[in-house]
């Protein structure tokens, strides 16, 4: 909690991301796992590393593809003191711009170095392969200063084409609540759904605003309204993906609390999906109060009531 008494809470998004590379990709990771650096040749005869998919100028695809080698100059380089998980060394190294030979475009890539002092623009460097490429930009481990001993690393013939990869992506943040949220997550603690009124026209938003988005003033009332509403729109999710708690198919709905006039995101359960509709009467489904916390997920879920479906034309505003 902050001194302004709103609250703060660590929050991590992790998920693969996977991407279909398409033919000029494909080729450029295909040469990584097997050890050897591709440039696309652009319309004005220049080569660059990493090829990009389109042409700049004339925006045809890059089909023409040679080898460049594995070693080259420091153009540009930025000092890196303090590393942070994921790159790609767990000490001080330089990030820099590597103009490798036969290429007329740099690579940015890392540097292994002992100290800022031991870089330079100009500095001559060679890759480090991993001990086995799998066809990720990764396959170069990091570069280090050449020296005056010849390249060894030999290429490697062989294995299927690259043609998608995947990249874990991790991201680690703080999240502070605005005094509107903060007063909405207490609330939930108690078991209360909070929501702020717009002086002007009254609407009132759950979760809160600061601000009405229709008028731009401020929602200065706060408003308790009841655990039960109705579906607006829904989706039924039939596709899993990692880190799902929940097996398919199940329906992910927005929620028009009575008394709102906005809706919200939950999980809707409790009914076979096939029977979810627009209008149809919804209570939540709190988890016991000893683990109830300052979140939205002190309710479980929401489930049909039975009710009669509301008519369209009491929510049709609300879409």
């Amino acid at each position: 909690m902050t001194e302004a008494g709103t609250l703060h809470a660590p929050m991590k998004v992790e998920f693969d991301y996977t991407r279909s590379l398409g033919p000029t990709l494909s080729e450029f990771m295909t040469g990584l796992k097997r050890r050897q650096i591709l440039g696309g040749v652009l319309s004005d005869g220049t080569i660059a590393v990493p090829p990009p998919e389109f042409d700049a100028e004339t925006y045809e695809p890059i089909t023409e593809m040679v080898p460049v080698q594995d070693e080259g100059v420091v153009q540009t380089w930025a000092w890196v003191p303090e590393p942070v998980p994921g790159q790609p060394l767990d000490r001080p190294f330089a990030f820099a711009h590597i103009l490798l030979d036969g290429a007329d475009r740099p690579l940015l890539h890392a540097v292994a170095v002992d100290s800022a002092d031991q870089i330079e623009t100009g500095l001559r460097v060679r890759a480090v392969w991993a001990d086995e490429p799998v066809g990720a930009i990764t396959d170069v481990r990091w570069f280090e200063p050449a020296g005056d001993a010849a390249a060894t690393t030999p290429g490697q013939e062989g294995g299927e084409a690259v043609t998608g990869i995947i990249s874990p992506v991790h991201l680690a943040y703080d999240f502070a609540a605005s005094p509107e949220e903060s007063k909405f997550f207490r609330g939930l603690a108690e078991g209360k759904i909070l929501g702020q009124r717009c002086p002007t026209c009254g609407k009132v938003y759950v979760p809160p605003r600061g601000a009405c988005p229709v008028d731009g003033v401020p929602t200065t009332t706060e408003v308790e309204v009841p655990d039960t509403g109705i579906v607006t729109t829904f989706c039924i999710v039939n596709v899993p993906f990692l880190g799902q708690k929940i097996t398919p198919p199940y329906v992910s709905a927005y929620m028009l609390l009575d008394g709102a006039d906005i809706a919200f995101l939950h999980l809707l359960l409790g009914v076979d999906p096939a029977d979810v509709r627009m209008g149809m009467r919804v209570k939540a489904v709190w988890k016991p109060r000893d683990e109830w916390g300052t979140t939205i997920e002190n309710i479980s879920h929401f489930e049909p009531t039975g009710e009669p479906d509301a008519d369209f034309e009491t929510y049709k505003v609300h879409l």
